[in-house]
């Protein structure tokens, strides 16, 4: 990692962000720790000796006003991790009028990514950027629909499908952002950390199955989890070291990791990306 590295974290308060954002600030980075819980987002920062920053991703104007927070705080930025994002077991919509998961998931992180997009590219020109978006093996139960992105015409089933189309759009946020910023110096990764033993999609009878059987033992911890988003985020030169082009999917630590059909057509990567940025202007 070079010195003083300065690593933003979203949904860095809890779970494997909180474990990287440890791990991180521990090898001498300077880390961001965002979260959208004011108490545990502070008691993080304060912990490892990072800064804290808030936002609800529920609100796009949060998302506006951190990006402003960050900018200011920051003259470079080596690093964006978008962790932030979860399951959604009940239909709801933002203030903003996207169903919840993919705006948590996706519009957000995109929208903080373009806001921030400047300071990364020039940044870009003396060393390497990266961008990481935590997604998942989900994204293979995902579809994604241009006219119903908010699945307003779809059945619930206890927000998996949205979930899975939220985290199919993380890959191809991904795929889309490397493709545009080719030749820069920013590189763009996207990965799965595995299942994960966290409160994530608790309240779902999936997990909650899940957790009966193996009476709460089933899942990798945090930091297990945690060890793709620390190595994406550590190495100088990702793409020798593992052998992977910018914007890459990685399953763990495997590149090329399986992916929705979706996931595998440029043109529909490029028209997703226009969609995105027409549902995030304001």
């Amino acid at each position: 990692m070079r010195a003083q590295s300065v690593i933003v974290i979203t949904g860095a308060s809890s779970g494997i962000g909180r474990s990287a954002a440890g791990t991180l600030a521990a090898d001498g980075a300077t880390v961001a720790v965002v979260g959208r819980n004011p108490e545990r987002t502070r008691a993080v920062a304060a912990e490892i000796g990072g800064e804290a920053f808030l936002a609800d991703y529920d609100r796009l104007d949060d998302v506006r006003e951190l990006a402003d927070a960050l900018l200011a705080r920051y003259d470079r930025i080596d690093v964006l991790a978008n962790n932030a994002g979860g399951l959604v077991a009940k239909r709801a919509l933002t203030v903003d009028g996207h169903e919840r998961t993919i705006q948590s998931n996706h519009l957000a992180p995109f929208l903080l990514t373009n806001l921030l997009l400047p300071r990364l590219l020039e940044g870009a020109a003396t060393a390497p950027v990266r961008v990481i978006s935590t997604a998942s093996s989900a994204n293979n139960l995902g579809r994604i629909r241009l006219d119903d992105l908010d699945l307003r015409n779809r059945r619930w089933f206890g927000g998996w499908p949205a979930y899975g189309a939220a985290k199919l759009a993380n890959i191809l946020f991904i795929q889309e952002l490397a493709r545009r910023t080719a030749g820069t110096g920013l590189e763009a990764y996207s990965f799965h950390p595995g299942f994960v033993a966290s409160s994530f999609g608790a309240d779902t009878w999936p997990l909650k199955l899940s957790n009966a059987i193996g009476q709460g033992h089933i899942g990798l911890s945090p930091e297990a989890g945690a060890v793709p988003l620390v190595q994406l985020a550590s190495l100088d030169d990702v793409q020798a070291a593992l052998d992977a082009p910018s914007g890459t999917f990685f399953d763990q630590l495997k590149p090329n990791g399986r992916t929705s059909k979706q996931a595998h057509d440029p043109e529909f990567a490029t028209k997703f990306w226009a969609v995105s940025a027409r549902e995030t202007a304001g």
